[in-house]
């Protein structure tokens, strides 16, 4: 949010300088993000004077060129090649001196420097407006009157406006400080308090507010009075949209709203200065001579003034007219026809209060984040809706010549009261952390405008201003005196206090950390996505997990968003897709996280941690040495699992295949019903779906699980052998249907301590050559003793043990 300084001291007298202005905003919780000076000209005509020609000659060498002495109050006068039509001696002229730097109407700032023109030295600018910002002729230079002052600067002689303007990191919950009045009032209290400040702030005046006739009345009709608890609107007639005055472009400009016509401008002044939306209708455009505040049909097409047609729900509060035809999205946005335009002479004033959650939902639903949606959705002062109504009319009939041509409507069926909220003292000084006196208490109270209703030794009750939407308990008053009383007066303690925590071993953050690292060393890059998703997935891809288990949220930020994830996967292929749109095929990622679903038991929740890699497109980065572009398989992803189960040091678990609906293939590792991870390729169709071109591979691993595992193992150590191993390899013809974790079991059973590892690093398939259904595994085998040198004999009785369990137990042929 934009604050002017100037803007607020039309209603505070502000003694302070800027900056310690901004100090003063940030301490009461108006944080200042950035303070920026404004300048109603560009560059506020800094370095141009007035100056006095005293000579004007005709150039020697330039036809079109005069040779002048201008005096500009220094002790001699300078000589100005000067190219104007109308430039004579005798005039009072603006001069650009040397080193000014100018901004012109169009285009680029330029320096004014000292040079030679046609042989004549030029020391300084004779000025036309345009070249100055100060309007579009180019016909000759500027001649200011006689009695004009020499020397004397000219933003001074065109009483040029400098402002500052603070850019405020506007919390949700200051529904008070939307606009420069509601600034004003929590500044001035501030400055009461801690500045010997009268803090008054001035308020516009509205007592000449009356109806001129009742010619123009028309009917309103509140169906939906939850969404709109108030709403007031008065008609003015016989209005001329035209420009508005300068002060008034001035104070839009200033906080960066670009001014449109006299009656539009209004309804930002006032939104701005009072912290109400208006709304102004085209009176000959409301059919039937009656507005309708409904909602209508879901469905139902509406043209909002941006000329883009929208699709509205059934929960979009809509003004209508007579016939119910939609003219505006209620405290979000105007539609095409009923607007203020050139040719407007009658209008229909709204303002209204609309309930913060319902302009929320359709200010996001339909992506318009207006100024008015910003305040409606903080909660708006429902008190001030006929202050800001009489405020703006006034405006209307000075500023357009209108008059007021209905008594002021004003449906407020039923009264939001002021709440009231009982404080303790003791509470006030246990949560502020300092004893404040009682009197000062009431002092800053006083200052924000809060009535004590009731009162007695040990406390009070306050009633709370309407325009305060966030104060609803004792600690939210307590915060507000702290706010005014100062956060930078509570004293530090001097004493540091500490609690010993132990953390538990295995430290959970130190195992994350340690994959993490290991992950990041093997190609892969961390994501990290947000615990919400979108339901549809779950409706239209992804079906096996049933609706009711889903946990729903009331996510008005991003409707879409509305359930927590109750599986990784999607997370992941999102963040895929986003890369592959931009060019990154290649991906290796991997996220820690959490799912979400809804237990058997009433109101109660399953969170499971997770650890999930994903992996797409090809294996190796593209080189000149990579020539065969293979892409990454499920065995790729596979020796990424099995490397951060060895590092864990997870193991005895078993093997199972998958059949979900998540994979078209895959494998779970697990120890009895604990499941340690998932590992299979995406389900093509799930892939499809989701728009991603190539084959995604995908591990999940319950986290939770993991950390059981690793606390139930314990880390043991072997020395190094110093005696030499022994290498021996098999070429095994076998079923498909025999897996290489059969050979391997058979191995570590037969060889027992001695075989220190078993590696498949050849499969062939022929047909022809090993006949149907059959395939050739080649297996190496790494034989060794830690207490001496093994013999051959020894090394070759395992073998042959290992060839008659393979033919007996695998049906194998060993290849010889």
């Amino acid at each position: 949010m934009n604050v002017s300084l100037n803007w607020l001291k039309d209603y505070l007298q502000i003694d302070l300088s800027p900056e310690k202005t901004g100090e003063v905003l940030t301490d009461i919780g108006l944080e200042v993000e950035g303070m920026e000076e404004v300048e109603s000209i560009p560059g506020g005509l800094k370095g141009i004077v007035i100056g006095h020609v005293l000579e004007c000659e005709k150039h020697p060498n330039a036809d079109k060129l005069s040779l002048t002495k201008v005096d500009v109050g220094q002790d001699e006068p300078l000589q100005i090649v000067c190219g104007a039509p109308n430039v004579a001696a005798g005039q009072k002229v603006l001069v650009a001196t040397v080193g000014a730097t100018l901004h012109p109407t169009e285009g680029e700032p330029f320096k004014i420097k000292k040079g030679k023109i046609r042989g004549e030295v030029s020391e300084g600018m004779i000025c036309a407006e345009d070249e100055i910002g100060l309007g579009q002729s180019h016909a000759g230079i500027m001649v200011l009157p006689e009695n004009t002052k020499v020397g004397l600067p000219a933003n001074e002689h065109f009483e040029l406006d400098t402002d500052i303007v603070y850019e405020i990191g506007l919390t949700p919950n200051r529904s008070d400080a939307t606009n420069h009045i509601g600034t004003a009032k929590d500044l001035g209290a501030a400055l009461k308090i801690n500045y010997d400040h009268t803090g008054e702030v001035k308020l516009p005046n509205v007592d000449d507010f009356k109806v001129d006739n009742t010619d123009s009345s028309i009917e309103v009709i509140v169906e939906n009075e939850a969404a709109c608890p108030r709403y007031s609107g008065v008609v003015i007639t016989g209005l001329k949209v035209q420009e508005s005055p300068e002060w008034m472009k001035k104070r839009l400009n200033a906080i960066g709203v670009r001014p449109i016509n006299n009656m539009v401008d209004i309804t930002n002044f006032v939104l701005h200065e009072l912290g109400q939306p208006l709304h102004a209708f085209d009176l000959k455009e409301i059919e039937g001579n009656k507005i309708i505040v409904k909602n209508l049909p879901k469905g139902t097409k509406f043209k909002s003034l941006d000329e883009v047609e929208r699709t509205l729900s059934e929960e979009d509060l809509m003004i209508c007219d007579g016939h119910s035809n939609g003219m505006c999205i209620g405290g979000v946005f105007g539609g095409i026809k009923s607007g203020v335009k050139d040719d407007t002479t009658a209008i229909f004033l709204e303002s209204a209060h609309f309930e913060a959650q319902t302009i929320r939902r359709t200010s996001m639903r339909h992506n318009l984040r207006t100024d008015a949606a910003k305040v409606f959705e903080k909660g708006s002062d429902p008190s001030i809706t006929l202050y800001a109504l009489k405020r703006a009319a006034l405006l209307m009939k000075e500023l357009g010549g209108g008059q007021i041509s209905s008594e002021i409507i004003d449906l407020y069926p039923t009264p939001i009261e002021k709440k009231i909220i009982a404080v303790s003292y003791r509470n006030v000084n246990r949560l502020i952390g300092v004893d404040i006196p009682v009197a000062e208490i009431k002092a800053i109270l006083a200052a924000l405008e809060m009535d004590i209703v009731k009162e007695d030794e040990a406390g009070f009750e306050v009633a709370i201003p309407t325009n305060k939407a966030d104060v609803l308990r004792e600690a939210d008053v307590i915060e507000e005196i702290l706010r005014i009383y100062g956060f930078n007066k509570v004293p530090m303690d001097t004493q540091i206090k500490s609690t010993m925590a132990v953390s538990p071993k295995p430290d959970p953050s130190e195992v994350r950390n340690m994959i993490g690292n290991l992950l990041a060393a093997n190609g892969f890059s961390e994501m990290m996505a947000v615990s919400l998703s979108e339901s549809k997935y779950y409706k239209e891809i992804f079906n096996s997990i049933p609706e009711e288990k889903l946990v729903y949220i009331n996510n008005t930020s991003n409707v879409h968003l509305d359930i927590m994830r109750p599986t990784m996967l999607f997370s992941g292929l999102e963040a895929i897709l986003h890369n592959q749109n931009r060019q990154q095929s290649n991906l290796r990622l991997f996220e820690f996280g959490r799912s979400y679903l809804k237990a058997e038991s009433e109101n109660q929740f399953v969170e499971t941690n997770h650890l999930c890699l994903y992996m797409t497109g090809a294996r190796h980065p593209e080189s000149w040495l990579n020539k065969d572009k293979e892409e990454v398989d499920f065995y790729a992803l596979k020796a990424k699992v099995r490397l951060v189960l060895d590092r864990l040091g997870v193991s005895g678990y078993q093997e199972t295949g998958l059949d979900e609906e998540a994979y078209s293939f895959g494998i779970m590792y697990h120890r009895g019903p604990q499941e340690i991870v998932k590992i299979g390729k995406v389900s093509p169709r799930i892939s499809k779906a989701m728009d991603i071109r190539s084959a995604v591979f995908y591990a999940e691993f319950n986290w939770d699980n993991v950390m059981k595992a690793i606390r139930k193992h314990k880390v043991s150590f072997a020395e190094i052998s110093k005696f030499p191993s022994s290498r021996r390899d098999l070429a095994l013809v076998i079923d498909n249907s025999v897996k290489f974790s059969d050979i391997v079991a058979i191995a570590k059973k037969t060889g027992k301590k001695l075989i220190t590892d078993i590696n498949l690093f050849d499969v062939y398939v022929n047909e022809e050559q090993l006949g149907a259904g059959k395939k050739s595994y080649a297996v190496s085998y790494i034989f060794e003793d830690p207490s001496k040198t093994l013999k051959d004999k020894e090394v070759d009785k395992v073998m042959n043990q290992l060839i008659k369990t393979y033919e007996s137990k695998l049906g194998a042929v060993i290849r010889r």
